[in-house]
This record gives C-alpha cells, structure tokens and sequence, in this order.
C-alpha cells in the first residue's frame, strides 16, 4: 500500500518503512507526526480525494532534524567591481513512515 502526501509545498509518495526527507518540522527526534493531507491511497484499491482522502493519514517517526548541503550563490556585475558571495543550508527533517491508515 502507498500514498501521496501534501507536506511543505510539496507531494510525496511513501509507503510504510520508507525513509523519506522532508521540510523542516516542529519536533524533537523520537516524535510522532501525522499527515491529515491525504491526496492519494493506492494498492488493491486506488482512493483518490476531492482534494482530501476523507479519514486517512499517515504516521510517521522524526529520525532526525539536519541541514542539507551548502548551496553557494555568487553574484557578480563585471566593470562595476562589485560582487557577492552568499551560502545558504536549507532545514530538513527525516523521517521514516510508520503506517498509512485508510
């Protein structure tokens, strides 16, 4: 069984025992996070919502909150001698699916 979830901006399609990194949540690693933002519950019988699957959600346990990788932006105007030079490590939280329930 899997489904499609609606999380920061984004869909995403788990299925249970899967590890999957998302936006940054409130939470502490250990922590239990319900997804109510349902688009989708496929397998034997496919569930599609109206934008919502009306009772599913799936369950989820915060492995862990991190920082991705350095993106590094450089801004430069030539004969101006002007430059910028700008990092930036984007927040995620990882998660692993613990059941989705229809």
């Amino acid at each position: 069984m899997y489904a499609i979830i609606q999380t920061g901006g984004k869909q995403l399609k788990v299925e249970e025992g899967q590890e999957i990194f998302v936006e940054k949540l409130d939470g502490q690693a250990g922590d239990t996070v319900t997804f109510d933002q349902v688009l989708l519950l496929g397998g034997d019988s496919t569930k599609v919502g109206e934008p919502f699957v009306d009772g599913a959600s799936v369950e989820a346990k915060i492995e862990k909150q991190g920082r991705g990788k350095k993106v590094t932006t450089y801004r430069y105007l030539r004969r101006k001698d002007s430059h910028r030079k700008v990092g930036h490590r984007q927040p995620y939280t990882k998660l692993t699916v613990q059941s989705i329930k229809a």
